[in-house]
């Protein structure tokens, strides 16, 4: 009981913790770009919302390339920082700009992509990712010393 009850967490507890944050979110975020993807490549006209000025195919190749390759480098832990920011920019245009007349049930699922990956924008993607293995493997040793003491 104690233990639940301590704020204070190890290291490796988070770390844990965001590889469940990014395996979960990426692997939701899959599931909503796959068919996303099979329509920007299938032979009919691209059927979905043209926003922002764009057209709708270039609306749907963005989104592709968030909800599918940005998805695809976070399950990994591959700039995780980077990739978030396109899946933000997809969730707020999703918000605010597709639903943005629709009832809160309708932005809920929005809202809820959104919040990991703002935590992921902040935190990173841990220990148990690519970006760091490279950063263990590539940068001197005392760099990555100094980055786990803090």
């Amino acid at each position: 009981m104690k233990k639940l009850l301590n704020v204070y967490q190890s290291a490796n507890n988070i770390d844990v913790a965001l590889l469940i944050t990014r395996a979960g979110v990426a692997a939701l975020m899959l599931v909503h770009g796959w068919p996303k993807l099979e329509m920007l490549f299938s032979d009919g006209p691209a059927q979905f919302p043209a926003v922002l000025g764009l057209s709708a195919t270039t609306s749907l190749a963005l989104a592709v390339f968030s909800e599918v390759l940005c998805s695809l480098l976070i399950l990994v832990g591959l700039g995780t920082r980077l990739a978030t920011i396109p899946l933000i920019i997809t969730m707020l245009v999703a918000l605010f700009v597709v639903h943005g007349a629709d009832p809160f049930a309708r932005q809920e699922l929005g809202l809820l992509y959104l919040m990991p990956y703002v935590a992921l924008l902040l935190t990173g993607s841990g220990r148990y990712s690519l970006d760091y293995l490279l950063l263990r493997t590539v940068l001197k040793p005392t760099y990555v010393r100094t980055l786990s003491l803090q």
